[in-house]
């Protein structure tokens, strides 16, 4: 079957509203029926990949996440944000950027970082008159920290489907996050200045130390996630567990955002955002199983092979590939069918898999903006009432600054893998 039937078939599926580990799924089956391979195989290839320490981070971590948003401690990193930067013009959405990169480092989620700084910060900055598309443009782009900055699903999954170091992933997002951050911060500056945003006044030296002890908890999360990987104390999935631990005892007990009654609720909610990601992770893996058994691995290693192409012209070509891909799948969809067809390629193009493991991830945080598909802009809409036309307006300047160091970190490798290096070693 042609690669372009493939895709045509996967993307009527997605056309007609059918979810993505379905359409992956389905796919997969059909791909195996029509080459008649036998399909005893696919059950012990999910029992191998997801019988793994790495992957039980991942309910961990979303469930750390549902319990920071629901339980009061987005407030707490948003009121010690205010306490540092926000009296310094445009100051809460100084704010936004500065709350959103420490609650980066402790969900791992973009949609889940957007949802929790949106819905308190957009209402606060359009009441200090702030315009509707830079408050919402600022949220939306600031979200999507929330898969560079580690901890990272995002990078979870990769490193799942490219069997490679978490940890090591985990450190190759810091530089590129900071830098990401940092881009922001200059462009609201630039930008407040322009328009004359207010400047708001000192918070009260008491209401300083009473704000930043409130949120001691909550920033005592990315300590022990962080902390406890690079010390070697704990692994990746014992960080997760012990993160979850600590974002329900903050949430019910210090911050009083969830009560006890309400705590199984709330984590059946994350099991569900879970059991979607790992349905998702299974489609691609009998799909990757089926691309592998069928040679087109290898054939896509010899076309590159023949065409002579370069390490710079392929990872122009991917991020292109990727780029459209985003604007119509979501960001697990995009990593799961596109890494397994190009990691053979990597070592033959000398590109490293730490490295293009951020390429990737630079990409999806530029989907989860991108008009149609973005869920981050959909995500703002729905949660401020706002026209999807008036979001899109205002993550364009951002996405023309991320487009900008997509460019930087595809092409000066350095970015992502000095702090790898320097920590783990070449």
């Amino acid at each position: 079957m042609s690669p372009v039937a493939i895709l045509g078939m996967l993307f009527s599926f997605l056309g007609i509203g059918m979810p993505i580990f379905l359409s992956l799924g389905l796919l997969s089956l059909i791909l195996f029926w029509h080459e008649d391979a036998p399909l005893i195989g696919l059950p012990q290839l999910f029992v191998d990949h997801l019988n793994s320490l790495t992957i039980i981070a991942i309910p961990f971590f979303v469930m750390a996440a549902t319990f920071m948003q629901r339980g009061g401690i987005a407030r707490a990193l948003i009121d010690c944000a205010q306490a540092w930067v926000g009296h310094a013009r445009g100051g809460l959405a100084l704010v936004c950027v500065l709350a959103t990169t420490i609650f980066a480092a402790i969900c791992g989620s973009s949609v889940a970082t957007a949802l929790a700084m949106g819905t308190i910060l957009i209402p606060a900055m359009i009441d200090r008159k702030y315009e509707d598309h830079f408050a919402l443009g600022v949220v939306g782009a600031s979200g999507t920290l929330g898969i560079l900055i580690p901890p990272s699903l995002a990078m979870i999954v990769y490193a799942i489907i490219a069997e490679e170091s978490v940890p090591r992933l985990f450190l190759a997002g810091v530089i590129p996050g900071l830098m990401q951050a940092g881009m922001f911060v200059l462009w609201i500056m630039y930008y407040t200045r322009k328009k004359g945003y207010p400047v708001e006044d000192r918070m009260p030296r008491e209401e300083f130390k009473r704000v930043n002890l409130r949120a001691i908890p909550a920033l005592m999360i990315p300590v022990i996630i962080l902390g406890g990987i690079y010390s070697g104390i704990v692994t990746v999935s014992e960080a997760a567990g012990s993160a979850a631990f600590v974002a329900i005892v903050a949430s019910v007990f210090f911050y009083r955002g969830v009560t006890l009654a309400e705590v199984p609720g709330v984590m059946a909610e994350s099991l569900k955002m879970t059991a979607s990601i790992v349905f998702i992770i299974m489609g691609a893996l009998a799909f990757g199983h089926w691309i592998t058994g069928a040679g087109i691995a290898d054939a896509l290693v010899n076309f590159i092979v023949d065409q002579e192409l370069t390490a710079w012209q392929f990872l122009l070509i991917m991020n292109l590939l990727m780029l459209v891909l985003g604007m119509f799948l979501e960001v697990f969809a995009v990593i799961l069918i596109t890494v397994p067809l190009v990691l053979p390629l990597l070592d033959t193009l000398g590109i490293s898999t730490i490295h293009y493991a951020v390429v990737v991830t630079v990409n999806m945080e530029l989907a989860l903006i991108s008009p149609p598909i973005g869920l981050n802009l959909y995500v703002l809409s729905s949660i401020s009432d706002a026209p999807i036309g008036t979001v899109i307006k205002g993550v364009l300047p951002f996405i023309l600054l991320m487009l900008g160091q997509l460019v930087l970190i595809t092409y000066v490798p350095e970015l992502s893998l000095w702090l790898p290096e320097l920590v783990y070693g070449n």
